[in-house]
């Protein structure tokens, strides 16, 4: 295994770790994140994609059209549920119109991910994660700004189109290139190398996105984060159950419904981060649920993933 393999591997794993320590690094000194600031924190949202991207082979556009049904109703769960729970627990909780913009956000982006180290870890169908996740990430510049209109037109100004030219440009365009140079450069060693150091480079990307939200905000997020986590972690933690439960009603095995359960409840808070900045910088609250959406989904995940593959061990003990 090379050097940058093992780097790529131990940064996956320690990805809440580098979350949670960005976020406490940007609220002691939040100057370390200041130049993560518009196009920048954009490209570094692009930098993740392109992570994502450049695991994509042929392999992977076979799954996309093996299993349609299985992809189509698993994203329609997740574009579904996702974005209407996040309006009934603003509404229901009575969060202010900027931080139910920002869990919206959140319950409108495209799959996490992370959602597929989660999957494996959970024993669940890791093929069918990722499937879930490219069909809707490549969904994303259409169904986001959609919900956001939706559901929060009548409240928060929104240029609808502009953010769809923008999620082209930081998710289609770094995946689609990603994904090209996957399939025609993966015999070349260097490439190879370059694949291996993506994860790594992904997460720090991550962790840079965060800091420079938490440490732009970081008085607001004091005074909001304990109000920001109860909605988050409810949100996240229905989306697991009403995901695991949908797949069940769909008549999917146990590692489809786990599957369906995490792609659902994990949703990409990097590009909701990214999102809240560049159309809402006048609306510091959306991005502090963004953010607190980071640090709960990394860790809310990885729980879940843990815990299914302790039960599966406790089962067969």
């Amino acid at each position: 295994m090379s050097v940058f393999s093992v780097i790529g591997q131990q940064a996956t794993r320690f990805t809440t770790i580098i979350i949670i320590l960005a976020t406490l690094i940007a609220i002691i000194a939040p100057e370390v994140f200041s130049w993560v600031r518009g196009d920048i924190q954009l490209l570094l949202v692009g930098v993740v994609m392109l992570g994502m991207g450049i695991t994509l082979g042929k392999k992977d556009y076979k799954i996309l059209a093996q299993r349609p049904l299985d992809i189509f109703i698993g994203s329609m769960i997740q574009y579904t549920v996702m974005p209407l729970l996040a309006i009934g627990i603003g509404r229901g909780l009575g969060l202010s119109d900027g931080l139910t913009l920002g869990l919206v956000l959140v319950g409108s982006c495209p799959g996490g991910v992370s959602s597929n180290i989660m999957t494996y870890l959970a024993r669940g169908d890791v093929a069918f994660s990722v499937g879930m996740t490219t069909a809707s990430t490549l969904l994303a510049p259409v169904m986001t700004p959609l919900w956001l209109m939706l559901l929060m037109g009548e409240t928060v100004n929104m240029d609808a189109w502009g953010m769809f030219k923008v999620m082209v440009l930081v998710t289609l365009f770094p995946i689609i290139l990603g994904s090209i140079s996957n399939i025609s450069l993966h015999k070349q060693a260097w490439f190879s190398s370059l694949k291996d150091v993506m994860p790594a480079a992904a997460v720090l990307a991550f962790a840079c996105i965060v800091g420079g939200v938490v440490g732009a905000n970081v008085h607001r997020f004091m005074e909001s984060a304990l109000v920001m986590f109860l909605a988050v972690a409810t949100h996240n933690t229905a989306g697991y159950v009403l995901g695991y439960y949908a797949a069940a009603t769909a008549g999917m095995t146990t590692a489809k419904k786990r599957t369906v359960s995490i792609e659902t409840g994990i949703q990409n808070t990097g590009l909701a981060t990214g999102l809240s900045a560049k159309f809402f910088p006048a609306n510091a609250e959306a991005a502090i649920a963004a953010a607190v959406a980071v640090v709960w989904h990394s860790i809310s995940g990885t729980l879940l993933g843990n815990a299914f593959g302790w039960w599966d061990k406790r089962k067969n003990t």
